[in-house]
């Protein structure tokens, strides 16, 4: 089905079902996840995992498959976890991932109501999206992890961190946000209208096919965009693009403001762990006066300034994403190490 479809036959949008146990054998889903990324497979070659996680939903919807990418092995320095924005998925990390997964564990998953986890009618919100990572990183029992964020991902990851922080190790930063904002753009702003906003971005995916034009300095491949649109063909599969764009808490009379001022409140608490900072300085969402915000809660922070990339910072220059990981990943030198160097 075309990505352009309005569609609202969604092989993910249904009702979410109570089930016990993994879902990692559930062949239902695994065929859903291959009538999507199927036709990508040869820019996206990884065997789909599920999870269950909380929903944000009562009983009996209070459980949602969350899908998550898992390749190469473990490590001495811990697993990456590469947490994703809007309207991406984990496919935004498949560079990264091709390019770490022979020197260590990486695992990407979907928010709830993106790529290939389950659909939420409704949608869901920032605090359920820091609970569904939470439940993730616990069921897997991750520790000594590099948090490597983007776009949305920045709150949600940092969220989850801020809630687990014993988990956490250090930090990779790339044009995001995690604290309360005055700045929207124009663009940004048009697709949040009453009534016109939601058609364009739920019944005409503009708000995800503008993505693939307008963030990056290297235009994308056409294969690339179809990847990134993969998961989005239809209506239903949409909503949770349009819910995110929604849930940029502007006022403190929104529901996610306490939620995103609690974790502005708290992050400098993560200041003792390494951090770089990776910035595409052509965006005009995220522009560098986020990079500033960030640096100014995280002195010590390693900061690149990619003058050369935009928003999708891995699609422009994904070498230097996986650089700052490897390099925040090294261990330090030694005493000893350290004073041999110099002698």
């Amino acid at each position: 089905m075309s990505s352009e479809s309005v569609s609202t036959s969604d092989p993910l949008a249904r009702p979410v079902e109570p089930r016990s146990g993994s879902t990692a054998g559930d062949e239902s889903i695994r065929r859903r996840a291959e009538e999507i990324a199927g036709p990508i497979r040869h820019l996206f070659p990884y065997e789909p995992h599920f999870a269950e996680v909380p929903s944000g939903r009562p009983a009996p919807e209070s459980l949602a498959r969350m899908h998550y990418v898992d390749e190469g092995a473990v490590d001495a320095s811990g697993p990456v976890l590469c947490v994703h924005g809007n309207p991406t998925w984990s496919f935004y990390w498949r560079r990264i991932i091709e390019g770490l997964k022979g020197e260590t564990r990486v695992i990407a998953p979907d928010h709830l109501g993106m790529g290939l986890s389950d659909r939420i009618p409704g949608g869901v919100l920032l605090e359920d999206h820091i609970a569904a990572l939470v439940s993730l990183i616990d069921q897997l029992d991750l520790t000594d992890i590099t948090l490597v964020v983007h776009d949305w991902g920045g709150a949600i990851g940092v969220g989850a961190a801020l809630e687990r922080p014993e988990r956490f190790s250090r930090f990779v930063i790339t044009n995001t946000a995690a604290f309360p904002t005055s700045f929207m753009p124009k663009r940004i702003a048009a697709c949040r209208a009453p009534v016109v906003g939601r058609l364009a971005v739920q019944g005409g995916n503009a708000f995800a096919r503008a993505a693939t034009k307008q963030t990056t300095v290297i235009p994308l491949e056409e294969d690339v965009r179809r990847g990134l649109l993969a998961p989005y063909s239809n209506w239903d599969a949409r909503e949770q693009i349009w819910r995110f764009v929604m849930d940029i808490p502007m006022k403190e009379d929104h529901p996610s403001w306490t939620t995103l001022s609690r974790i502005a409140d708290r992050i400098e608490s993560l200041g003792d762990r390494p951090m770089e900072i990776v910035w595409g300085m052509r965006d005009w969402c995220f522009t560098p006066l986020f990079k500033s915000q960030w640096e100014q809660r995280f002195p010590d922070a390693f900061v690149s300034e990619l003058q050369g990339a935009g928003h999708y910072v891995n699609e422009d220059a994904p070498e230097v994403v996986i650089g700052a990981i490897r390099r925040i990943r090294r261990p330090p030198p030694t005493e000893a190490s350290a004073r041999g160097a110099t002698e």
